[in-house]
């Protein structure tokens, strides 16, 4: 019989194992459902590898990485893996988290699921054609929506206006 502290360490060890299972068969891979949809081998070809664990396998930047958390020109931020607008300068502020943070998304530019964790469920947000992960929102946020989109910077590119 186990003690609760073994099952604990047991429950946690299979959920560590079938997430790095998750990321090694490439589950984020071509989705019919979305508009924009490559095979697996086309966004490895399209992507860097870091930005591959990102928008495909929903992976997270090391916060204070880039540059585009700095970014303060008048713009457009969008999806690196299929150019869409995402996020209108104009939304974008300072969260002190480490990502580029927005307040809210350009209309239809993205899309947002339940991610369950071990601490709770988040809620993640894609680019709605493309699929692609681009970070996760919270309800802690600036006026006018409350809501802060905190977001990989290595998921998009930003067009200067």
């Amino acid at each position: 019989m186990l003690t609760r502290r073994q099952f604990a360490g047991v429950s946690l060890g299979a959920v560590v194992s079938l997430g790095a299972l998750s990321s090694l068969t490439g589950v984020r891979t071509a989705n019919a459902a979305f508009p924009y949809s490559k095979t697996d081998a086309e966004w490895r070809k399209l992507l860097t590898p870091a930005q591959y664990r990102v928008l495909r396998e929903e992976g997270t930047e090391r916060a204070g990485s880039s540059p585009l958390d700095h970014e303060k020109r008048a713009g457009t931020f969008h999806c690196a893996g299929c150019d869409q607008a995402l996020f209108a300068s104009k939304t974008k502020y300072d969260s002190g988290t480490g990502w580029p943070s927005f307040y809210a998304p350009l209309p239809g530019a993205v899309g947002t699921k339940p991610d369950p964790g071990i601490f709770g469920t988040r809620t993640e947000v894609h680019c709605s054609n493309c699929g692609g992960h681009l970070g996760h929102v919270f309800d802690d946020g600036p006026a006018p929506t409350g809501k802060r989109y905190c977001m990989n910077g290595i998921a998009m590119t930003f067009q200067a206006a």
